[in-house]
């Protein structure tokens, strides 16, 4: 490339330099036309050419020495580019480029985006790395215990009895849901969570859903309060009541025995669906990653129901495949408050009977 430059700069200045002479004497050859001069036909002479031939040979080897010296200001962040994409290729994923001579801004911005992307693809490989450990913990405790159980039965240690069969059909029910939720988080990632989008008239698709589960949070000790406007949104009712009993379940997992409340409201031109119980919330730690998946609370508790730490990703994963978002906020009571705020929205009832 540098000597690519070198000869585009020595073209560029040998034709500028004809360029110019050629010019001036076409300038003067008019002026004379117009107004003659005694014994000159305006035409370069020998002398006149000599002298340009000895200005190329002054200015080009100054236009050598520019054009090698941009050459290498370009060249260098260009060749640290190129070593770096090589070893990131190679497996190197700690490879970066340097910027060196920040003045050229394109390249400076080329370089900056390139170390970029490479800290994104080291982040990926880190949290993949992660995501794979986990998951394998995960899935060895359930998978463990059936293993124990079946062949403590083949070996006469467990009678295969009604109770012992349901143990096993509950850490089987437990692996299927940690596979689905763990289906519907890498879907909803990758951007291919399949969802059947139509108008949802939410309040009734809630008090639905409410009267299934009211007299299981009852004997948990739960009361179930409802506040629904008459909205209607477009949406997957099938993934919305996916999403609102996660954030039960999580309510009832977690949360002291008291009043679990159910909100359904306009605010800001938005649909806010909320739920929200009686404390005592999540710690400032917890707050930071309680979105994250395999974040758990109290270990004791989600052991107790089956917790597997992928509820609340799974229903931002359903939130965010709406266009809509989740949040966390502390009530007035110090409970905990889970928002579906979905963005897009919202149509009134009335507006969507019209």
């Amino acid at each position: 490339m540098s000597r690519q430059i070198l000869i585009a700069m020595s073209a560029i200045t040998v034709t500028a330099g004809f360029l110019v002479f050629f010019g001036t004497y076409f300038a003067y050859t008019v002026i004379i036309a117009l107004y003659p001069l005694p014994d000159d036909d305006g035409w370069p002479t020998s002398i006149d050419f000599m002298i340009l031939g000895v200005l190329i040979l002054i200015t080009l080897p100054i236009a050598a020495f520019v054009s090698l010296r941009l050459a290498r200001r370009i060249l260098k962040p260009l060749e640290s580019l190129a070593l770096s994409a090589r070893q990131i290729t190679a497996g190197d994923l700690t490879a970066r480029a340097t910027t060196g001579d920040r003045a050229l801004g394109e390249t400076a911005a080329l370089i900056d985006d390139f170390n970029t992307m490479a800290q994104r693809l080291q982040d990926m490989a880190a949290d993949m790395a992660l995501w794979n450990a986990t998951i394998a913990h995960e899935l060895r405790t359930p998978l463990t215990i059936l293993k124990g159980r079946l062949q403590g039965m083949i070996d006469g240690v467990f009678k295969p009895d009604e109770r012992s069969l349901q143990g096993l059909i509950l850490q089987v029910d437990g692996l299927a849901r940690l596979v689905e939720d763990l289906r519907t988080v890498t879907l909803a990632d990758s951007g291919h969570l399949e969802l059947h989008i139509k108008p949802v008239r939410l309040a009734s698709e809630i008090a639905q859903m409410a009267e299934l589960i009211v007299h299981d949070l009852r004997a948990n000790g739960f009361r179930l309060e409802l506040d629904l406007a008459d909205l209607v949104v477009e949406a997957d009712a099938t993934r919305i009541r996916q999403a609102l009993l996660a954030l039960v379940t999580n309510a009832r997992r977690y949360a002291v025995r008291g009043t679990i409340t159910i909100r359904l409201a306009e605010a800001d031109g938005d649909v806010v669906l909320g739920v929200a119980d009686e404390g005592p919330g999540l710690t400032p730690e917890m707050e930071t990653r309680v979105f994250d998946p395999f974040a758990r609370g109290d270990p004791a508790r989600s052991r107790e129901f089956g917790g597997n730490g992928l509820g609340l990703s799974v229903v931002r994963a359903i939130i965010e495949a709406h266009g809509g978002r989740l949040r966390y906020r502390r009530t007035p009571r110090s409970g905990a408050l889970f928002e579906m705020i979905f963005a897009k929205t919202k149509r009134s009832l009335a507006a969507h009977e019209a």
